[in-house]
């Protein structure tokens, strides 16, 4: 992507990723330069093992970068305090949350915590915005259900209602169809796709769904042995980008359909 686009809310400029010890560093990957705008739902894929999660982690904070610079709203995230963090940037991760005995309102509650004052008493804007973050997932007939009762796709709406209620301009998500059937795959990034619409948040998220990540993604970041590939997925299928993602001999993309097929 040449040029800086309009509203870019998150930005990586020649990042290093990967593990420091006092021994040595591990690089995962280098080399990667991208921009996030307003509104927009960005995919992110790549083969097992390749960095997906190490790069979320990065982007979001929870993990040093080992060289290069992540910028949100234009300012470095090495300078940004925890806090404030939490004000710009929500994270839902692929593992199940340890506080599955609360109740879904008291789990989408937590989301507040960022804008609540020393005692975390809920004002009559967070009851608001809970309530709106459970509307725009459909969960709010669920609300009084305990955590541990939900099926692994309501669980995963729930968890996307709380970043929602955490009301940052950029929700990440790591895998977050990961244990979910076809359908509920379908369903929850067609959610992502129509609240980036709603809202105009930046939502960023890593799967395996590369089909239906082409087909409502605006943006995808495409991570390779040999390179980090951001563009339109349009742009991407027809440079050939997809057809490296895999072993050829196993796996075929389809550059007419936008579908993976197994070879025969």
């Amino acid at each position: 992507m040449e040029g800086k686009k309009k509203h870019t809310v998150l930005e990586a400029v020649d990042l290093s990723i990967g593990y420091r010890s006092k021994r040595k560093e591990t690089v995962v990957a280098n080399g990667i330069s991208f921009q996030c705008s307003k509104g927009e739902l960005i995919g992110l894929v790549g083969a097992n093992g390749i960095g997906k999660s190490t790069l979320l982690r990065t982007l979001c904070g929870m993990q040093a970068a080992l060289g290069g610079t992540v910028s949100i709203l234009d300012q470095s995230i090495a300078s940004i305090t925890p806090m404030a963090l939490a004000t710009h940037l929500s994270v839902v991760l692929t593992e199940a949350p340890s506080s599955k005995n609360l109740s879904v309102m008291e789990f989408v509650s937590l989301g507040r915590q960022p804008h609540t004052n020393w005692l975390g008493k809920l004002s009559s804007t967070d009851r608001e915005t809970i309530l709106r973050a459970l509307e725009q997932t459909e969960t709010l007939d669920l609300q009084q259900k305990k955590c541990y009762e939900l099926s692994d796709g309501q669980m995963q709406r729930v968890a996307i209602a709380r970043a929602l209620a955490q009301d940052t301009p950029i929700i990440i998500l790591d895998e977050p169809t990961t244990h979910l059937d076809l359908y509920h795959r379908a369903y929850i990034l067609k959610l992502l796709k129509r609240l980036t619409k709603e809202t105009q948040k930046t939502i960023l998220f890593s799967t395996h769904e590369i089909d239906l990540a082409i087909q409502l993604s605006d943006t995808m970041i495409v991570m390779t042995p040999e390179a980090i590939l951001v563009d339109e997925p349009c742009n991407l299928i027809s440079q050939g980008h997809f057809n490296s993602l895999f072993p050829e001999d196993s796996i075929f993309f389809d550059s007419e359909t936008g579908r993976f097929t197994v070879r025969e």
